[in-house]
């Protein structure tokens, strides 16, 4: 089942790593080599004043590029620290993260909550004067064995 469940995400998988690299590399420097150009040979080119200022595409394309790498990045800027646009989206992708209402896979789940629940469990038992059990002594030292891995940089749990 389990085989079936990973190798059922692997189109899915595929398709964003597809996406990624497709807007951030291909697309991107794609479209800003194509306005550059398209820009310059359908515009400047035809307009005699233009011309005079840009007389060649390299001349053209360099000063694009010092204008309109330090405006993008501005914009970005803006984008992400002074509009409401990344935090609405921020939102959206809060509310539709399972991961926001499950415990995500690795030390998470299988280290970090574990150890919280059983030391609520010991601090519960040793408020009403109870002793812990020696299961439950003994689930102590296989996380702490659990944390121990992860200090060394070891991995836990499943990897995909």
């Amino acid at each position: 089942m389990s085989k079936f469940r990973v190798s059922n995400k692997l189109p899915f998988r595929s398709w964003y790593y597809f996406r990624i690299g497709w807007s951030t590399y291909f697309a991107f420097i794609f479209a800003a080599i194509n306005t550059i150009t398209v820009t310059y040979y359908l515009a400047i080119e035809n307009i005699p004043a233009l011309k005079y200022a840009f007389p060649s595409f390299s001349t053209y394309a360099i000063t694009v590029a010092i204008i309109g790498i330090p405006l993008l990045v501005t914009l970005g800027y803006a984008h992400f620290k002074k509009s409401q646009s990344f935090k609405s989206e921020t939102d959206i992708l809060a509310e539709s993260n399972p991961y926001y209402f499950k415990l995500p896979p690795g030390w998470h789940k299988d280290v970090l909550f574990p150890l919280n629940l059983l030391l609520s469990q010991m601090i519960l038992k040793i408020a009403t004067n109870e002793k812990p059990s020696s299961e439950e002594l003994e689930e102590l030292k296989n996380i702490q064995k659990l944390i121990q891995k992860l200090i060394d940089g070891e991995m836990v749990g499943k990897n995909k």
